[in-house]
């Protein structure tokens, strides 16, 4: 496979043996971990948790990635199509309350193949850095019922500084309106998020006027009603953090965001107390479930 799955269009030769590649991937998908997830927006994890499985890969470089070891290591087992299906049906038979993709993209074709063509009991959340080709997402269209795209930047500045993704905005925010296209309007079923779009954007230190301008461009594209915002303090310094990424969100930073979110009349969504930048948020990625 010659890959142009995401904006990177490194055309890379990737195949089920040889990685290749921004993300440094095969073909075939490789996990770290499936688990049911208490860590995910309230919407998603229900009585006992988002079913979650955790890819290895990324077409990002974010340099204070919290998944790390797999997002930009190599930890994780190979497994195939067949495999992921049925890691699919534990999760659901463990009273998983959606599938739970992270970090999916890089594998599209293999994920397509294992979801197959009947639709799945439980939600299939397409969980992203937000870095996508409005054209692969269209292939999901039916297959995935909630999409959980972060929106990380709308400044070019930081985009490159910290993910080497200068044209970050520019994909992601048409990726999302493709997204918004797919699902219309966001769905509530008994506190849980049966089809929509929830968006994340985490503060980072020091970087008020990037969260400003993603809440600016969420609160002037959508009205009331379309798409969630989830509104993150979990940042956590990484070993090697320098400047303002060596040290978390003051809640000078975080009350001045949440206050310019309402301001911008943007209700429908989540913040988080920054007491939420604790390791739990960090899976031990010891492949357990794949």
């Amino acid at each position: 496979m010659i890959c142009t799955w995401c904006p990177r269009n490194c055309g890379a030769e990737r195949t089920e043996t040889k990685r290749g590649g921004v993300c440094r991937q095969p073909s075939l998908p490789v996990a770290a971990k499936a688990m049911l997830h208490q860590w995910e927006e309230p919407c998603l994890v229900g009585e006992h948790g988002a079913g979650t499985v955790f890819f290895s890969g990324c077409n990002l470089r974010c340099c204070f990635c919290q998944n790390g070891p797999i997002s930009q290591g190599e930890v994780g087992r190979p497994i195939t199509a067949q495999r992921l299906r049925e890691i699919f049906r534990e999760l659901i038979a463990q009273g998983a309350a959606c599938l739970d993709l992270v970090t999916p993209t890089h594998f599209t074709p293999v994920i397509l193949e294992a979801l197959g063509e009947d639709p799945w009991p439980v939600p299939v959340v397409w969980n992203c850095g937000g870095y996508e080709k409005p054209d692969t997402l269209r292939l999901l269209e039916g297959k995935v019922q909630v999409y959980l795209p972060d929106l990380k930047y709308a400044l070019p500045g930081p985009a490159k500084r910290y993910s080497a993704a200068e044209d970050y905005f520019d994909w992601a925010s048409q990726a999302i309106l493709e997204m918004f296209r797919q699902t219309g309007p966001y769905q509530m079923e008994n506190g849980l998020l049966t089809k929509g779009v929830l968006i994340r954007h985490l503060i980072l230190p020091g970087e008020l006027e990037n969260t400003r301008r993603v809440i600016d461009w969420v609160a002037e594209t959508f009205k009331p009603g379309d798409v969630l915002f989830s509104l993150m303090s979990q940042y956590t310094p990484q070993p090697g953090a320098a400047g303002n990424l060596a040290r978390h969100v003051t809640k000078a930073e975080y009350r001045a965001a949440v206050q310019y979110m309402e301001n911008c009349g943007i209700t429908d969504g989540y913040t988080q107390e920054r007491t939420s930048a604790r390791e739990e948020y960090t899976p031990d990625f010891d492949l357990r479930g794949v």
